[in-house]
């Protein structure tokens, strides 16, 4: 034991959130909409080149909205990675719709590309590919599946903010995309989210979604006399006070994942001797660089291994933790959901994977340090 105590994650704060919180409370107006809002969705607009952005109170709230802009009806299915959260799946059964469960890719992580066209049935809707630990799907054989086949593309890019694919932000290839700034992301609030719409098709809807299914927003600029209610939708929007919070996350947003990725990296070459005699597999360097540091993950050989570090790392104050439970396994996925074909590579990967730790105020002499505890456990 050194003394040392490293957590597998800690929110960092960027200094301006409390001013930030101040001057929304001093403008007379905290409800959703407000400057901070308006403020968030400009830069991310900018900084990602969407055609539009839209503030949610969560990335789950941002998935109901997709599924409701695809008029999802019962017995349309959608097909998904298993190797997800709960709220990728449950957007969409919400609405009537069925997960199709397709495996994932043993080198990404990532919904396989090459095994949806066989998953499409006269009743497939969509896809959506979920960016794991903010790596990029193959999103342009998925975009041409989705074209070839008349369907659309959610992304669930909740872990990918500032992640790119061939030069473009993650989130804003197609139709819908959706970011997370849960208290566990690089970029955060507590809870919030974001939908980018990116068909502009869809942008006059996503708008009335978003105000509980009403045209409030075409009101304020002047384009009804008054405002109802038109279509079905919720109230998606956050308060302005978690908009305040997290626009002083944004400006730092390039600066938190600069050091995320330094974090990455530093892991990769500390462990890459592990990788290179068969101990671990791990992320391979060129996915960590177009990510965003989000996640840094080993895979190890069994799952007793796996438990086995985890135990290991905890005897040094290191929190090390697994990922998801498969949703196909799942009582829920086997009830509302469908498994399309074997999902060995998922199966596998659940039982095997461990997080290391990673936030913004880790240092690189913590990350040799769990390097060495994770080389202590090998030797």
């Amino acid at each position: 034991m050194s003394g040392r105590v490293i957590p597998f994650g800690k929110p960092f704060f960027a200094g301006k959130e409390l001013d930030y919180i101040a001057a929304a409370v001093a403008s007379g107006s905290i409800a959703g909409g407000g400057v901070f809002t308006q403020k968030c969705n400009r830069w991310l607009e900018q900084h990602l080149g969407t055609a539009k952005s839209l503030l949610t109170h969560s990335c789950t709230g941002a998935l109901e909205m997709a599924a409701i802009l695809l008029d999802v009806q019962p017995g349309d299915e959608v097909i998904m990675p298993s190797f997800t959260f709960v709220s990728t799946a449950n957007a969409f059964v919400l609405r009537g719709g069925k997960p199709v469960f397709v495996d994932i890719r043993p080198d990404t992580l990532n919904l396989d590309e090459s095994l949806i066209e066989d998953a499409i049935t006269p009743q497939t809707k969509a896809i959506v590919p979920v960016h794991y630990a903010g790596g990029a799907c193959e999103m342009d054989r998925i975009m041409a599946i989705a074209g070839e086949h008349g369907l659309k593309v959610v992304e669930d890019a909740a872990q990918g903010l500032l992640s790119s694919y061939k030069g473009r932000s993650l989130g804003t290839i197609g139709h819908l995309g959706c970011i997370s700034f849960h208290e566990t992301k690089n970029v955060i609030c507590g809870e919030g989210g974001a939908l980018l719409v990116n068909d502009p098709s869809l942008v006059d809807r996503a708008e009335i979604v978003l105000e509980k299914g009403t045209n409030r927003r075409n009101f304020f600029r002047g384009m009804t006399d008054k405002y109802s209610w038109v279509d079905i939708g919720s109230s998606f929007l956050p308060s302005d006070l978690i908009a305040a919070f997290l626009f002083a996350q944004l400006e730092n947003a390039e600066k938190i994942v600069t050091k995320r990725l330094e974090l990455a990296q530093a892991y990769h070459a500390k462990l890459s001797l592990l990788a290179d005699t068969g101990r671990v597999a791990l992320p391979g360097i060129k996915q960590i660089c177009a990510g965003n540091g989000h996640i840094f993950y080993m895979l190890m050989r069994s799952e007793s291994e796996r438990d086995g570090l985890i135990r290991h790392l905890s005897r040094h104050d290191i929190s090390a933790v697994f990922h998801y439970v498969p949703l196909h396994s799942s009582p829920a996925g086997k009830r509302f959901g469908r498994q399309h074909g074997v999902l060995d590579v998922t199966e596998s990967v659940a039982a095997r994977l461990v997080r290391l730790p990673a936030y913004f105020d880790m240092t690189l002499d913590d990350v040799d340090y769990v390097a060495a505890a994770v080389a202590e456990f090998f030797a």
